[in-house]
């Protein structure tokens, strides 16, 4: 390890203890890749009530980051001419449905891959742990509304990928998890990657935390339901996930040089295949931004009280992994994040400065705005915006109570129609203010997900 790299480590290791500290999480794993140097480490505790160090080596779940492994698997596939990108998803699933059927017939595996196609996509439906879990998901996609028409506007969609991994089932004829094995896990000599609970078990592993005022509570369940694999099922190690983002990294080939993808699949992954906002836009299951003109791909996960992180920065060869165990852990991997390519790369990406505006410029944004899962009511006090949620489900089940309502949120301009919270629990996030072809306000897009307005 160099001088300067050495140094940059040990100051990162002591920031992400403070931040941790900080923010109340138990545990974090963060890890380095740059200019083919690696370094890994762990902080805190693995279990709050069963505590044990976490390392480099613990077991974390990494929730969506999976859904790039699911991407990289079917790149693979229609390499070797199983599947076809733009081919509809009846092609290979004739009896699938949601409810619009303009949409469930023109949806292609190139929708799913990008989140565009435009149905409810949080659906957390725990169909068993039997070989037929993702085909009793897909039946039980049905009834599912459409939030937006179908390729029109990005919203991140997790069902998407439930079918995606039950057209790699379809097209192997073997389960979900044998294939990413055969396909990416191997190839790639990723030996701490797992699904099963009954893997896990036996190594040493996190457990996620719900972090609140009153207390830490070990959060339950901790195994993923089979269907959800694809979506997010992988849990792994630090020095497994950088392994997996030197691949990306690179042009296809494994570090014995093995072709695992061509260049032009590797290239079409991480290039601009649905627009998001501004630089913002998605891959094939990438997240693409630009700071100060550098592109960065990279991809977040999370399961129940499990918050992860992976970016990847192609220009300077660099990536950074971070993993942590509980609910707050999002405040960990975007302070951590943003200080790492701050310090090692020099990109800092602005902050975002509130605009002044008139309760005249303002009305236009009030309204009820609505998805399964949350509403959202904007309204005017004394002039000033002011944002409303309400929960009408809980996670992961369907029928898992709803939180509480948070306290309501002020809400300024930080650009035309994007509007930045001020406070709460959403403090500093960003809201996206979508509008239809005519002009008018069509949805409001929190956490990447839209809500459609009402009346």
């Amino acid at each position: 390890m160099s001088a300067t790299h050495e140094t940059n480590w040990k100051d990162l290791g002591e920031f992400t203890a403070k931040v941790m500290e900080e923010k109340g999480v138990p545990g974090v794993a963060v890890g380095i890749l740059h200019q083919g140097e690696t370094a890994a480490a762990g902080f805190g505790v693995t279990n709050a009530d069963h505590p044990l160090p976490v390392t480099d080596k613990t077991l974390f779940q990494i929730g969506s980051i999976t859904k790039t492994f699911t991407g990289t698997a079917i790149m693979r596939l229609i390499e070797k001419g199983k599947l076809d990108l733009n081919a509809t998803v009846r092609t290979y699933l004739p009896d699938f449905k949601v409810a619009d059927e303009r949409a469930a017939s023109q949806a292609t595996i190139r929708h799913l891959l990008t989140h565009m196609g435009g149905w409810v996509g949080d659906f957390f439906d725990d169909t068993g742990a039997g070989d037929d879990a993702l085909a009793k998901y897909m039946a039980n996609m049905a009834d599912l509304d459409q939030l937006a028409p179908i390729n029109t506007v990005w919203s991140y969609n997790n069902a998407g990928f439930y079918l995606a991994g039950y057209i790699i089932e379809v097209v192997s004829g073997k389960s979900y998890q044998e294939t990413l094995k055969e396909l990416v896990l191997e190839p790639l000599g990723l030996e701490s990657s797992y699904f099963d609970a009954g893997d896990v078990m036996t190594h040493r592993f996190a457990v996620g935390h719900n972090v609140s005022e009153t207390g830490t509570q070990i959060a339950r369940p901790w195994p993923l339901p089979r269907a959800a694999y694809p979506a997010g099922g992988i849990t792994c190690n630090v020095p497994d996930l950088l392994s997996y983002a030197q691949f990306h990294l690179g042009d296809g080939r494994t570090d014995d040089k093995t072709r695992l993808l061509s260049a032009e699949s590797m290239t079409q992954m991480q290039s601009p295949q649905a627009s998001v906002w501004g630089n913002e836009t998605w891959g094939l299951t990438w997240g693409i931004n630009e700071i100060n003109g550098t592109r960065q791909i990279s991809h977040g996960g999370g399961t129940i009280g499990q918050i992860s992180l992976l970016i990847l920065v192609p220009e300077h060869k660099f990536a950074i992994a971070i993993l942590t165990n509980a609910n707050r852990g999002g405040a960990v991997t975007r302070d951590v994040s943003r200080w790492a390519l701050k310090k090692y790369l020099g990109l800092e990406s602005p902050d975002p400065v509130s605009i002044e505006a008139s309760e005249e410029e303002l009305t236009p944004y009030v309204g009820r705005y609505s998805r399964p899962f949350m509403s959202i009511e904007l309204g005017l006090l004394g002039g000033k915006l002011v944002g409303q949620m309400t929960y009408k489900r809980g996670f992961p089940a369907q029928d898992s109570p709803p939180p509480p309502a948070p306290p309501p949120a002020s809400l300024v301009l930080c650009e035309k129609d994007r509007l930045l919270v001020m406070d709460g629990p959403l403090k500093d996030a960003k809201i996206d203010v979508v509008r239809k072809p005519d002009g008018t306000i069509g949805w409001l897009r929190v956490g990447g997900r839209i809500h459609a307005r009402e009346g």
